[in-house]
């Protein structure tokens, strides 16, 4: 979506300093936005918004102000559908507004950034070049933008509907690809190409997730081995669900599968969220330590995110350990999100596990996690996920691209 031209771009600013909407009032006329009002309270800046006629693209929001403070006006915001975008604007410390962020993203808002004061124009000015305009009343989220009932969806799976794509790992050493992970997606006949954000949830009320799971690694089995016979070494790493999780047969059912397409098991990671591994923790148990004894790989995603972490490290098998982008993207210049990666890193190097970066999105993240010593990495910056007949290629594009840009030297 176009970014909105600044004459035509209306923001709000909500600050209870008058001198700071004075001088954010200028600095935005600087940089060509004109259609700005300030509002020295919660109240005045929520009439600006719930306002028919004109809408607004854009909030600057100081999050600590007498009466109604910025936490609450985020709310308010919801309350009202909005859906321009917002900056934090405060003194506060880096750990609060990175807070305050969040929540803002939790309520489905769109969380621009944040600025310190006092504002730096170029820090100004970066931030406004991302601008987006509104896109109305966020009432219809992206999940029901398309309803699908389960008989469509039970269609799909029957008529080969669901594909794999494939995100590439690399060492972070070396800048060699170590292997893919394998995620699900739906080539609808008319919709065209839909995330799994839109259909496991279904799967899931209808119980056909274990269903969705066997199409999933037998497809990525037959792929592994397609790439071994071409010499491409490439292991690949499949998202197992918490039906499969209990079901006491799923390690028979999942050593049967790589039998039947003649693979190692050993080329396979399954990777879980740390969310899922502490209910029915007997059956998981049972089942995780019957993987592992058969050889596969186990991999702890999304880590730091749930609860229990140091106990499922502790109790249970895993191989691997995968750092959550949230950790990841930014830890470069956040002492908070640094200080969390090393701690993961370090501990799960002491565990013997190897430890994968997610959501490395920009030399920053990439420079950062190699000098910590993390092994391998993943993320928008190396690629995104792609269709099996893009890899090869990408492999091709993505070695003449470490060349170029000296990642390896990092």
């Amino acid at each position: 979506m176009k970014a909105p031209d600044p004459p035509t771009a209306r923001i709000v600013l909500l600050d209870d300093d008058p001198f700071m909407l004075k001088l954010l009032t200028h600095m935005l006329a600087q940089l060509g936005y004109t259609r700005v009002v300030a509002c020295g309270s919660g109240p005045e800046a929520l009439k600006q918004v719930r306002g028919t006629d004109e809408i607004v693209d854009l909030i600057f929001l100081d999050i600590n102000m007498p009466g109604m403070d910025g936490v609450e006006f985020i709310r308010r915001l919801v309350e009202c559908q909005y859906g321009g975008s917002v900056i934090l604007v405060s003194g506060e410390n880096s750990r609060i507004l990175d807070s305050v962020e969040k929540l803002i993203e939790a309520h489905r808002l769109i969380a621009l950034g944040c600025l310190q004061k006092p504002v730096k124009p170029d820090e100004l000015a970066s931030l406004m070049s991302t601008l987006k305009p509104n896109i109305g009343k966020r009432s219809v989220t992206r999940a029901s933008l398309h309803s699908y009932g389960v008989e469509q969806f039970r269609a799909a799976i029957s008529q080969g509907e669901l594909v794999n794509h494939y995100q590439p790992k690399v060492a972070l050493a070396t800048g060699k690809v170590v292997g893919m992970e394998c995620l699900v997606r739906w080539q609808h006949s008319v919709d065209g190409l839909i995330f799994p954000d839109q259909f496991l949830g279904l799967a899931e009320e209808h119980g056909l997730l274990t269903q969705v799971t066997g199409i999933v690694l037998v497809e990525a089995m037959k792929q592994a081995k397609a790439w071994d016979r071409a010499g491409y070494h490439l292991p690949v790493a499949v998202n197992i669900s918490m039906d499969d999780l209990i079901a006491l047969d799923f390690p028979d059912m999942a050593e049967a599968l790589a039998a039947s397409v003649g693979i190692d098991p050993q080329m396979l990671t399954l990777e879980l969220t740390e969310g899922q591994v502490m209910r029915q923790l007997s059956t998981v148990l049972d089942v995780l330590s019957r993987l592992s004894l058969k050889r596969f790989r186990l991999s702890i995603d999304d880590f730091g995110t749930g609860h229990s972490s140091l106990a499922q490290l502790r109790d249970l098998p895993f191989d691997e350990l995968k750092v959550d982008r949230g950790f990841v993207h930014g830890a470069a210049t956040d002492g908070t999100r640094a200080a969390l990666c090393s701690a993961s890193l370090r501990m799960a190097h002491q565990l013997r596990m190897q430890v994968v970066g997610e959501g490395i999105e920009d030399q920053d993240d990439w420079n950062f996690l190699s000098q910590l010593g993390c092994d391998v990495g993943q993320g928008y910056f190396i690629a995104r996920p792609m269709p099996a007949a893009d890899v090869i290629d990408w492999m091709r594009i993505w070695g003449e691209r470490t060349g170029v840009t000296r990642l390896l030297s990092a």
